[in-house]
């Protein structure tokens, strides 16, 4: 089994019956736990759970990749403005998409698009965090991933 600890926020969304798992990948600064607490806030009826905040342990089982916080950051999120919260979490979750955070603008129509994760092709999408619809874009393609 292959381990790697990345700079991720990672979350559970439940979609339906199904638990699935976001990555969302992006340098410092660049708005990943801001989108993770707006996603937290809008599925506050237990649609959806943090797994980790922004370090995620990554491995594979199965052909499919799995995310867990690292020991030292389990059950804590940094909220600028705030500080470290604790807060409620999921233990693991399966990776379902990659959500790369950036700033510069996004294509109108984008190539789909994926992300090599430990020899595994994770459907990837690009989202401004600050942008108002960003919870719900990620949202809607989490349903069709």
């Amino acid at each position: 089994m292959s381990k790697m600890i990345i700079h991720a926020t990672s979350l559970s969304l439940l979609v339906g019956a199904e638990w699935r798992g976001v990555l969302i990948m992006g340098p410092s600064g660049s708005g990943k736990s801001d989108l993770a607490l707006r996603l937290l806030e809008s599925a506050s009826r237990g649609g959806c759970a943090l797994v980790s905040d922004d370090y995620s342990v990554l491995w594979t089982s199965g052909g499919q990749i799995y995310a867990a916080a690292p020991e030292t950051i389990e059950g804590r999120m940094e909220v600028r403005g705030l500080g470290i919260l604790d807060i409620d979490t999921r233990r693991l979750t399966r990776i379902h998409l990659a959500v790369l955070a950036q700033s510069d603008p996004i294509e109108r129509l984008p190539e789909n698009e994926i992300t090599p994760i430990l020899g595994q092709a994770v459907p990837t999408i690009r989202l401004n965090p600050r942008e108002a619809s960003s919870v719900s874009k990620l949202l809607t393609r989490l349903k069709v991933a």
